[in-house]
């Protein structure tokens, strides 16, 4: 199974009643992935389980996200959390505006297999991994794109 996470737009309307309503919330978006998704019109993306590869990648560049920092909480476990329509347009910004060539530069599996980054088989096929953090990343901008363009915000799953 692994840590992955993932993202759904959402409509502010929604956003503001998963605030209020968390367990609303946990019930709607697991809905929301259910038998017709997915849903024509309404942007969805990994990361996946590349999400510690990319954040490691990111936080060399000067893009402003942190998948577990950013966001608000809706559920008190850690496993949903919402991103605002304001948020979602920032980061497709600057997601557009970094071409995979800068974060690729950064890749190192020797340093991401000693500082322990998920999922730690960086090592194992370098360059194998390498590709499979492009296409992640790429599937991260059309997502961020997408939402922004439809003005959407999102629901960020989490799941460990």
């Amino acid at each position: 199974m692994g840590v992955s996470m993932g993202f759904i737009s959402a409509t502010t309307e929604e956003l503001d009643r998963a605030e209020a309503d968390p367990s609303w919330a946990g019930t709607y978006v697991y809905e929301l992935y259910a038998d017709d998704f997915p849903i024509p019109d309404r942007p969805y993306g990994g990361p996946d389980k590349a999400w510690a590869g990319l954040q490691f990648l990111l936080d060399e560049t000067d893009v402003e996200l942190e998948f577990l920092m950013d966001g608000f909480q809706i559920l008190e476990d850690g496993t949903l959390f919402g991103w605002s329509a304001q948020q979602i347009a920032s980061v497709a910004r600057q997601l557009q505006a970094t071409p995979w060539e800068r974060l690729a530069a950064h890749y190192s599996p020797e340093r991401m297999t000693r500082e322990e980054v998920y999922p730690k088989t960086w090592r194992l096929d370098a360059e194998g991994e390498l590709e499979w953090l492009r296409r992640s990343y790429e599937e991260l901008v059309a997502f961020f794109a997408a939402a922004a363009e439809g003005g959407y915000g999102a629901f960020m799953s989490f799941s460990f």
